[in-house]
């Protein structure tokens, strides 16, 4: 599972043909969550108050990349790293 963003201590991750809805992994210490790419909410896992506020902003500010990846990784294709939150 490639990593495709790295800030505060969180990892942002993509599987490679992963299942629907589109999202992405979030890790942070023991936590862990998917998050919906479209609704930017927690479908699995968990996530501490403020990591997810983080976690929400980024993936507003970069959601078309996010959306571009998904159907890369889809497709078994290489994926690109996405700016971090600063």
């Amino acid at each position: 599972m490639p990593e495709i963003s790295r800030f505060f201590g969180i990892s942002i991750k993509m599987f490679f043909g992963d299942h629907v809805p589109p999202h992405f992994h979030a890790e942070y210490g023991d936590y862990k969550a998917q998050v919906n790419i479209r609704l930017h909410i927690i479908i699995a896992g968990d996530l501490p108050p403020r990591v997810l506020g983080m976690v929400v902003e980024w993936a507003s500010l970069h959601q078309d990349e996010l959306f571009e990846l998904w159907e890369l990784a889809a497709q078994n294709k290489p994926l690109h790293r996405i700016e971090p939150l600063k």
